[in-house]
Parts: structure tokens; C-alpha cells; sequence
């Protein structure tokens, strides 16, 4: 195997890309799998995915528009949650019917070429310029930083919001923060692992930690660890074998979660002797 290609500049930025997209998602993951809402992983990815065709077809930064529009979602889907009449899950799903339904409008409207439209569909880690790697680096700092800043008030609300509520933890402030952070992680790895894709690697690494470990603190830091994995092999099986990049990475973590779930612990017992959260209806 030739390895002389890791010696030029586009395959450093995506192994960084990778290492730090990584840890970033798979830290929002841990909320995602302990909260028991993976949907809003999907809503969020359309929704930063729209906005990203917005701004292709309106002619401003991709980012922003992705940015932007996530943010949006997440302002709706946090009151959506708390005071609809739906169930959460359905709620999120009328968002992200909307924003699927806005993407693909957007995208008909665009003149020319949809080459740049596809690009983010799918994702192009290989492309990644020192911009992307900066916006990655400020998201996964922003993120791994309240995580260890609000560690204490994070493992209360997801314990129990509303016990949290009762002695004075900002829970809802807590909970819509994360929905931010969860926007502004998909904006910053959109380019990378692409609109349709970047749900998996929120989810895999922290559901693949989830098997493994009753601590909190391991099912991060495992997490983080199989969300690098996930890129590193993914970048390395996608150069050994031609093949696309980012479904390539996806598919690892996919993989990286079966081995988990086959190696672990909590099969074996019916009821786990301790658990980091408990399992518990959204409010």
C-alpha cells in the first residue's frame, strides 16, 4: 500500500477533518441515543441541507444558509416538543417533512448545474479547505467546552428534566442549547460527510458507546473515539478502494456500532445494575 498520500495537503486536512467532525458529532450523538430522539438528527441534517441549497440558489455562502436554517428548526422544534399536542417524534417529523420538501424545491429552482447541490447530498470530506477545518474547530471546541463546563447540569437534565426543573437546573435552556449545538455541529460537517448522511455519524459512534458502558463520562469519551475511528478507516478503506468518502465513513460506523452490539455487556442481563440516565418519556 501506498502511503505517500497522506503526505499531501487535501488528505491531512480530511484525516483533521475527520478527527475533529468525529469527536463533534459523536458528543451530540450522546445526547441524541439518552434522550431517546434520533429523529432529530434527521430533522436538523434536512433542515441544515435546505439552507444550504437556499443559499446555492440565492447566490450567498452555503454555510451560512445551512447554518441559519438549522438554527431555525431547532427554534421550532424545541417549543414543538414541549407544548404541541403531538407526540415529540411526530412533531419533528412534520419539520422534517418541511425542510426535505424545501430542499429538493430549492434545488429545482436552481439554473445551470446541480454539481454543487450534489456535492453536499453526499459530501466530499477530500475537498476540504482550511475554512472548513477552522468552522470544525470552533464547533468542537464550543461543543466538547459545554459538555465539561455544564457537565453536572447536562447529567441532571438528561436523568430527569423535569427533577432537575424542581431544584433550579436551567433543564429547557440546557435542552435547547443542545439543539443549537446539534445545528451548528451538522452546518460545520455538512461539506464533509454530506445532508443525507451526517445523521449516521451522530448516531452510530454514540449508540455503539451506549452498549458498552454504564458512565456517562466513558459513553463520551467512547463515543468520540468510534466517531474518529469511523473517519479514519472510513478515509482509508475509501482511498484503498476508490470509493465515495463520506458513505464510506458512514458505513464504518455503522459497522464499528455491530461490533459494539455484539461484544456487549448489556445483552447479557435483563436489568442493568446501574445505568447513566433512565429511560423516560420526552415533555
Amino acid at each position: 500500500m501506498d502511503l505517500s498520500i497522506f503526505g499531501y495537503q487535501f488528505m491531512q486536512n480530511a484525516l483533521l477533518s475527520a478527527f475533529l467532525g468525529g469527536i463533534a458529532c459523536a458528543t451530540i450523538g450522546v445526547f441524541v441515543v439518552l434522550k431517546h430522539m434520533p429523529f432529530i438528527g434527521v430533522g436538523m441534517s434536512h433542515a441544515a441541507f435546505a439552507g444550504a441549497l437556499l443559499g446555492l440558489w440565492l447566490g450567498f455562502n452555503p454555510l451560512i444558509g445551512a447554518f441559519g436554517l438549522s438554527l431555525l428548526a431547532a427554534a421550532i422544534i424545541g417549543p414543538l416538543a414541549d407544548r404541541g399536542q403531538l407526540n415529540p417524534e411526530t412533531s419533528i417529523g412534520v419539520i422534517y417533512s418541511l425542510m426535505l420538501g424545501l430542499a429538493f424545491l430549492f434545488m429545482g429552482l436552481m439554473p445551470g448545474t446541480k454539481s454543487g447541490a450534489l456535492e453536499l447530498l453526499w459530501g466530499s470530506i477530500l475537498t476540504n479547505t482550511r475554512g472548513d477545518i477552522i468552522l470544525l474547530a470552533v464547533v468542537t471546541v464550543v461543543v466538547v467546552g459545554v459538555v465539561f463546563t455544564f457537565y453536572k447540569e447536562i447529567q441532571a437534565t438528561i436523568f430527569n428534566r423535569d427533577m432537575a426543573l424542581s431544584v433550579g437546573i436551567p433543564a429547557t435552556v440546557i435542552l435547547y442549547g443542545i439543539l443549537f449545538l446539534t445545528g451548528a455541529t451538522i452546518t460545520a460537517t455538512l461539506r464533509s460527510i454530506g445532508g443525507l448522511l451526517i445523521f449516521s455519524l451522530i448516531l452510530n459512534p454514540a449508540a455503539a458507546a451506549y452498549q458498552l458502558t454504564y458512565s456517562l463520562k466513558r459513553m463520551f469519551l467512547l463515543a468520540a473515539v468510534f466517531g474518529v475511528l469511523s473517519g479514519w478507516v472510513g478515509l482509508l478503506l475509501s482511498y484503498l478502494f476508490d470509493i465515495p468518502s463520506g458513505a464510506t465513513i458512514v458505513i464504518t460506523s455503522s459497522a464499528v456500532f455491530l461490533l459494539a452490539l455484539v461484544f456487549s455487556p448489556k445483552k447479557k442481563v435483563k436489568s442493568w445494575p446501574e445505568k447513566p440516565v433512565v429511560d423516560e418519556q420526552h415533555h
